[in-house]
C-alpha cells in the first residue's frame, strides 16, 4: 500500500529525508517522509502541538549553522491511536549552484521511525528498543563530551590567565572540583560508551586509594555536612587511614564506590549521626570500612541491597547505587561484604589487592620551548570547542587560526602555510576523516590529529598522525604539537 509506514526498527530501517532552502522551501522528500510528515506544502503541519515550535527553532539553528542531532517529535496519523516517535537531525550543508560559484545553505533532515511493526514479537520490540537506545545515547554522549571539552577548556584557561595554581586563592578549590567533577563526569560517558560498544576496561592505573578516599569525602561535605545543617540535622564524618600500598584501577569507578556509600548512609541517618571510614592493610589486601550510626537494615532487606532496581527509597531511588558499587567491586577483584541490624546501624566491608608500583620512566616537559612556536590550524563546528582549543594554543603563544568546517579549512590551506592541523572528527559537510584524506593527498607531510568524542578510533594511520580523545586535556594538544608539529624556522 502507497501510504503504509516504513518497517522501521527492523535491521535496515528506510531513513526518512527531506532537504531545505534557507527560507524553508521544500527541496526533495523521499517516499517515507511523504507517507510519514505528507507531501503538502507545509513540512511540520503532523506534529503534535508545541512539536512544530520546536521544529521550526531547530531548523533556523541549523540555517546558522549548528548541527541539530537526536531531536524527538510525534506525529500524529489517522492509522495510529498513539503518536509515532521519530527521531530527526538537521544537518547545515553547503551547496554551489549550477549556473554559478555561489554558494547557498540548506538543511538536510534525516531520521527515523522509533515505532515498531504491530507484527513483532516481544522480544524483538525489548531489542528494537534497546538498540534504538543504544543509538540516541551514544549521540547524546558524544555531545556531552563536548560540552566536558569546553568545561576543562575553560578551568585550564582560568587556571593560566589567573594564577589559580595558588592553594591559598580563595577559588582553587571550587576550581579543582569543577575539573574533578568534569573528569568523572568523562570517565563515566566513556564508560556508557564500552557497555554499549561491549568494550571492556582494557587498563588500570596505580592509584592512591587513601587520597582518593579523603578526595570522596570533600567532594560529599555537602551533602553530610551543609544541608543537613540547614535542617537542623547533625552529621559527621571521620576518617582515618594505616600506611597503605596503590593499588590498580579507575579513578573515576572508585569515586563512585565510595560517593555511593557515604550518601547512602547520609540517607539512612534522617536525624542525623556518624559516619566512620578506616582502611587498613593486612599482607596483599587493603580492607575499607564504612560505618554509620542510622536505621540499620533487615535481614531480607540486606541480602537484596545489591540486586539491580531493588530499592527501599520508593520513587526517590533507582535501585542502581549499590549495584553499581557492587559491579565496580567486582571489576577491580575485591570483595563487598555488609554487616546491619535494624537501629544499629550498617557497615560495608571492602577489599582490594594491592599492587606493586611498576618502574616508571622519566616524564618530559612537554611544552615547547619559548622559541619554538607553530602555526596551528583548528577545525570544529562546535563554538565552544574551537574557542576553547583557540585561546588555550593562543596563550602557549603558538599561531592559531580556527575555522567551523573542514571546506573552511581546505580554503585556508590554500592561502596560508601551517606546521600542524587538529580537527575535530564529526562534522557536517565533511568529517575529519575525509578532511584528513584530503589533505593527505595535497599537503603530504602536514599532519593532522583528530580530536573526537567518540570511541570509535579505528582512522588510517597514514593520513591521520594522532587521535585525542574529547574532553581532552591542554598536555595532550601540547604533546601532538611536540611530537608532530614542523617548527617554524626563525
Amino acid at each position: 500500500m502507497a501510504d503504509q509506514l516504513p518497517q522501521a526498527g527492523t535491521i535496515e530501517p528506510e531513513l526518512l529525508v527531506a532537504t531545505c532552502s534557507s527560507s524553508g522551501r521544500i527541496l526533495f522528500r523521499n517516499g517515507a517522509w511523504k507517507i510519514l510528515f505528507g507531501d503538502g506544502d507545509e513540512l511540520w503541519s503532523r506534529l503534535v502541538s508545541g512539536d512544530e515550535k520546536i521544529a521550526a527553532q531547530n531548523f533556523k539553528e541549523a540555517i546558522g549553522g549548528s548541527l541539530v542531532t537526536h531531536a524527538l517529535f510525534m506525529v500524529d496519523r489517522l492509522d495510529r491511536d498513539a503518536p509515532y516517535p521519530v527521531l530527526l537531525h538537521f544537518i547545515p550543508t553547503m551547496v554551489t549552484a549550477e549556473d554559478s560559484d555561489e554558494v547557498h545553505r540548506v538543511v538536510t533532515l534525516t531520521g527515523e521511525v522509533l515505532a515498531e511493526p504491530v507484527s513483532w514479537t516481544e522480544s524483538q520490540t525489548d531489542r528494537h528498543r534497546m538498540e534504538t537506545l543504544g543509538r540516541m545515547t551514544m549521540g547524546i554522549a558524544h555531545d556531552f563530551n563536548n560540552l566536558l571539552s569546553g568545561i576543562l577548556g575553560h578551568v585550564a584557561i582560568m587556571r593560566a590567565e589567573h594564577d589559580i595554581l595558588d592553594e591559598e586563592n580563595p577559588i582553587f578549590e571550587h576550581i579543582q572540583t569543577i575539573e574533578q567533577a568534569a573528569n568523572d563526569g568523562a570517565a563515566l560517558i566513556n564508560k556508557i560508551q564500552r557497555y554499549i560498544r561491549q568494550e571492556k576496561q582494557t587498563a588500570f592505573e596505580m592509584l592512591d586509594l587513601k587520597g582518593l578516599i579523603e578526595d570522596c569525602v570533600v567532594l560529599t561535605k555537602p551533602y553530610w555536612y551543609n544541608e543537613p545543617r540547614c535542617q537542623g540535622i547533625s552529621i559527621d564524618l571521620d576518617y582515618k587511614s594505616d600506611k597503605i600500598d596503590p593499588i590498580l584501577g579507575s579513578a573515576a569507578g572508585l569515586r563512585d564506590v565510595f560517593v555511593n556509600l557515604i550518601l547512602n548512609a547520609v540517607q539512612a541517618m534522617p536525624k542525623g549521626g556518624h559516619i566512620t571510614i578506616r582502611s587498613a592493610q593486612s599482607e596483599s589486601r587493603i580492607r575499607v570500612q564504612v560505618t554509620d550510626t542510622g536505621t540499620g537494615m533487615t535481614d531480607s532487606v540486606r541480602n537484596r541491597i545489591f540486586e539491580p532496581l531493588f530499592t527501599t527509597k520508593g520513587e526517590r531511588g533507582t535501585g542502581m547505587g549499590l549495584s553499581v558499587v557492587f559491579g565496580a567491586i567486582r571489576e577491580h577483584g575485591g570483595t563487598i561484604d555488609v554487616a546491619s541490624e535494624p537501629g544499629l546501624g550498617t557497615t560495608f566491608t571492602l577489599t582490594f589487592p594491592t599492587a606493586d608500583a611498576p618502574e616508571t620512566e622519566a616524564v618530559s616537559d612537554v611544552s615547547l620551548p619559548e622559541d619554538r612556536k607553530v602555526r596551528v590550524l583548528v577545525v570544529d563546528d562546535e563554538d565552544m570547542v574551537l574557542r576553547v582549543v583557540d585561546r588555550l594554543l593562543t596563550l602557549r603563544g603558538h599561531t592559531v587560526i580556527s575555522v567551523s568546517s573542514a571546506i573552511a579549512a581546505l580554503n585556508e590551506l590554500e592561502h596560508r602555510e601551517f606546521d600542524i592541523i587538529i580537527s575535530d572528527q564529526g562534522m557536517p559537510e565533511m568529517s575529519g576523516r575525509e578532511l584528513a584524506h584530503k589533505v593527505r593527498g595535497r599537503y603530504p607531510s602536514l599532519p593532522v590529529v583528530l580530536l573526537t568524542g567518540d570511541t570509535d578510533l579505528e582512522v588510517n594511520e597514514n593520513e591521520i598522525a594522532r587521535v585525542i580523545s574529547k574532553p581532552f586535556k591542554v598536555g595532550d594538544l601540547d604533546l601532538a604539537i611536540r611530537d608532530l608539529a614542523c617548527v617554524q624556522s626563525d
